[in-house]
């Protein structure tokens, strides 16, 4: 899907730019923006595998352990068909703690496996279980203290203090994480 999207999006720019006699203007804009989106990728890859590998020490260490029993009462309640101690209750509390500390990146693949594992406590294969809607929606809203990457990008584009921002960032996501929490356990009873 993403590949016709970017398909169509280059598509789109050619036919314009042929249009309005620009097609000298985009291919410029192409060649100079790919440059830049390989510097921006340089820039964040240095912080990114900074905090990916914190998180793997902290697994190997057993810090993540102690998380998912600090998060416990917190994430027990949304998730009542996972039991406390498995992995993917660990796999659940992991991308939390990746999420507050506003790794987008590392929660990719912690999110991937904490579905996976969900799936093995889904009794209809053909829909998904409380617990994973529940997830996707604590997933995606993202409850961040510290918004890493987007303090990164701030400092990329020359910010003089990329963490100001930390007001808004708190305020905004525990609006988003409050709203779907209960939007989910609303609409749960119209779903089974």
């Amino acid at each position: 899907m993403m590949n016709v999207l970017f398909a169509g999006m280059i598509a789109l720019s050619l036919l314009f730019g042929l249009l309005n006699g620009q097609l000298s203007a985009v291919s410029e804009a192409a060649l100079n923006e790919s440059v830049g989106a390989v510097e921006l990728v340089i820039k964040l890859c240095g912080g990114m595998c900074l905090w990916s590998g914190l998180m793997k020490v902290a697994q190997r260490s057993g810090l993540t352990d102690r998380i998912a029993k600090w998060m416990s009462p917190i994430l027990r309640p949304l998730f009542r068909d996972v039991p406390p101690g498995s992995r993917a209750f660990e796999l659940i509390s992991m991308n939390m703690t990746a999420s507050l500390l506003g790794l987008g990146n590392a929660v990719t693949p912690l999110g991937i496996a904490a579905m996976r594992e969900l799936e093995g406590y889904n009794p209809k294969a053909s829909r998904a279980s409380d617990s994973m809607v529940m997830f996707v929606v604590l997933n995606t809203a993202s409850l961040q203290i510290i918004p890493t990457t987007t303090a990164m990008l701030r400092l990329a584009a020359g910010s003089a203090a990329p963490m100001e921002i930390l007001p808004a960032v708190w305020v905004a996501s525990l609006c988003s994480v409050l709203s779907g929490v209960l939007m989910v356990t609303a609409l749960k009873p119209l779903f089974r």
